[in-house]
């Protein structure tokens, strides 16, 4: 979703050395595969190996470093510097890049790794614009600026938590992070046990670990103005359909906004149709503070089909995903198609017989669309999901 979306690369993982390695990641024959179909698409693979291995675990990197230089990955998201070292004898066509995890918060640290041989750092998102702008005049032209545009906010610095091991014996720094920062938690007083108080959010306070999204679609000029060369959005452990809307959205926002033209307010308005917590912008413009209002995930959408196959006359196949029905109002969004609304019309199921609410779980059916959309477009439907919480 996200090369067909719109992004010049992706960021992926293989089964080992990532950091998270409880997503649905590409084992040893999947991962050449996914680096055919993106490079087919013009788009760039970027893998992480950005755990902090152990002794055992460096004594695997040889191999699986090789693996990834002979599948043709553009370049390896690195954090530790042995990894880094072994990266560059054992994966020689791969660019280096400096994960976040590094915490690259100066010019001096961020020289350092160019000197090395890094050819980009993704830079702590903890720097304001005016640090990723000093960064940018005091380190070499040739070393590419990362920066995170989009997603969630680390309660620890740029990921460097230990609350997961404490509370669940999963190390945050290997990929295994249980992120306990978003459990919801009461108090409990020392002389009276078993006695819970709910921690909850109201006008005086009481917000343990609370947060918010980062979202900087409205700033881009600002970020293209401090002298990044590339957005990082989060995706991984995220769902295809979101993926795709906010690849989508900064896609059309970041021409825009490159090419001097008006930005198009359809498309800002697509990140406010995945799940999300409420939006800010991070440190970029200070330091946020503390945050005093609902921090529950806002999920006004809900995606009721994927467009499998569509000819020319708008006649499309379709793959159930919940619950609609004819004479409901939806929307179409797709591949470089803007959002639109149709009355969903009569259906049919695969033998051609009419079928007004199709019901079976990935269940295949037709419906006619007002003209052409491409494959992996999704048909979607406002819902208030925010009462389930």
């Amino acid at each position: 979703m996200a090369v067909l979306y719109g992004a010049d690369a992706v960021y992926l993982a293989g089964t080992s050395f990532g950091m998270r390695s409880f997503a649905g990641n590409f084992n040893d024959e999947e991962l050449p595969q996914a680096v055919r179909f993106a490079h087919d698409h013009g788009v760039k693979v970027h893998v992480t190996v950005n755990t902090m291995p152990r002794n055992r675990e460096a004594d695997c990197l040889p191999a699986h470093l090789e693996r990834l230089d002979a599948a043709g990955v553009d370049a390896l998201i690195l954090a530790d510097l042995g990894a880094f070292t072994l990266a560059g004898k054992y994966a020689p066509h791969c660019q280096r890049h400096i994960s976040t995890q590094q915490s690259v918060a100066n010019y001096a640290c961020a020289g350092a790794w160019y000197d090395l041989g890094a050819q980009r750092v993704v830079l702590a998102r903890e720097l304001s614009l005016e640090e990723i702008r000093e960064i940018r005049a005091r380190v070499p032209k040739e070393l590419e600026i990362e920066t995170f545009a989009h997603g969630a906010m680390c309660v620890s610095y740029s990921g460097r938590c230990l609350l997961s091991n404490y509370m669940t014996g999963r190390d945050s720094n290997r990929g295994a992070c249980a992120q306990p920062c978003r459990y919801q938690y009461a108090l409990m007083e020392e002389k009276r046990p078993g006695e819970y108080f709910p921690v909850f959010e109201d006008e005086k306070g009481t917000y343990i670990m609370n947060s918010r999204d980062m979202c900087m679609i409205d700033h881009l000029d600002d970020l293209m103005d401090a002298g990044v060369d590339c957005l990082k959005i989060e995706g991984r452990a995220k769902s295809a359909y979101y993926a795709a809307i906010v690849t989508g959205a900064y896609r059309h926002v970041l021409d825009d906004v490159a090419a001097g033209r008006a930005v198009d307010p359809v498309w800002r308005d697509e990140v406010e149709h995945v799940s999300h917590r409420h939006y800010a912008t991070g440190f970029y413009y200070g330091q946020p503070g503390q945050y005093y209002d609902n921090s529950r995930y806002i999920r006004d959408w809900q995606i009721c089909a994927v467009v499998t196959d569509c000819d020319s006359d708008g006649n499309a196949t379709l793959s159930l995903r919940n619950k609609f029905a004819a004479g409901d109002v939806v929307e179409i969004v797709g591949p470089d198609v803007k959002p639109f609304s149709i009355t969903v019309p009569m259906m049919t199921d695969v033998d051609g017989e009419p079928l007004s609410e199709p019901k079976t779980p990935q269940m295949i059916f037709h419906m006619k669309l007002p003209h052409a959309v491409p494959p992996m477009s999704f048909v979607r439907h406002a819902v208030d999901l925010s009462a389930k919480e």
